[in-house]
């Protein structure tokens, strides 16, 4: 009883890190992903091309090199690069903190690459018409915004986005790879106590938020069924 005690707080421990990394995620990338996908749909030329050139880049590496080259290249530059910068943005081996600090950071660059792809696809999707008739009828542009196109919007990118936002929760788990004390760093110390089962106890926690995230998106799926796309 003592020994599921002390993996349960452990395991709960680990929990805590995996859900400030999903929501500190989810608070800064959802805004610069909405940015990176008007940057992405602007008509001035060098701005959309650099925008979805850094969107091909970071779709197109894996999540675990990214936070690698996030959490060691700081270091590595003023290691080799600049030995007399004196920043303190070199995280290369220091504290638990600034370790999830480097983990955020990457899994928000990540995941806003992500976000942007879907926002800028849901905003496309709408027809142009909607936008003239709105015009037609004497609305502002903000107004045809927010009171026509917004909703749809909404409605369009639920869906797509209830996946990423699932996937990133089980993302979480590549912290470890930096030595943050995430939900899987806990489960993989046991492990290598001789303890297995700490890893399939690790799972639960993960279908659980996974489930509870599912009935959410399900609960705003229903809510948003009124506006027809």
């Amino acid at each position: 009883m003592e020994e599921f005690v002390d993996v349960s707080l452990r395991l709960l421990e680990g929990f805590s890190s995996s859900v400030i990394i999903f929501v500190f995620t989810l608070i800064f990338a959802i805004p610069l992903g909405l940015l990176i996908a008007f940057c992405s749909m602007s008509k001035f030329a060098p701005l959309r091309i650099v925008s979805r050139t850094i969107v091909w880049v970071l779709r197109g590496t894996p999540l675990m090199l990214q936070i690698f080259v996030i959490f060691y290249l700081p270091g590595l530059l003023k290691l080799f690069v600049w030995p007399a910068m004196n920043t303190g943005w070199a995280w290369f081996d220091k504290t638990i903190s600034t370790r999830l600090i480097a983990a955020l950071v990457a899994f928000s660059i990540n995941y806003a690459a992500y976000f942007s792809e879907i926002f800028r696809g849901g905003i496309e999707g709408i027809p142009k018409g909607q936008m003239e008739a709105g015009e037609v009828l004497g609305m502002t542009k903000p107004q045809i915004f927010f009171k026509v196109i917004l909703m749809q919007v909404v409605k369009r990118i639920i869906p797509p986005m209830s996946n990423e936002i699932i996937t990133l929760i089980k993302d979480t788990s590549l912290a470890n790879v930096i030595s943050v004390l995430e939900l899987i760093f806990w489960a993989q110390t046991f492990m290598l106590e001789g303890l297995i089962w700490p890893l399939f106890y690790a799972g639960a926690f993960y279908l659980v938020f996974v489930g509870a995230l599912t009935l959410f998106f399900n609960w705003v799926e229903k809510k948003l069924s009124y506006y027809k796309v």
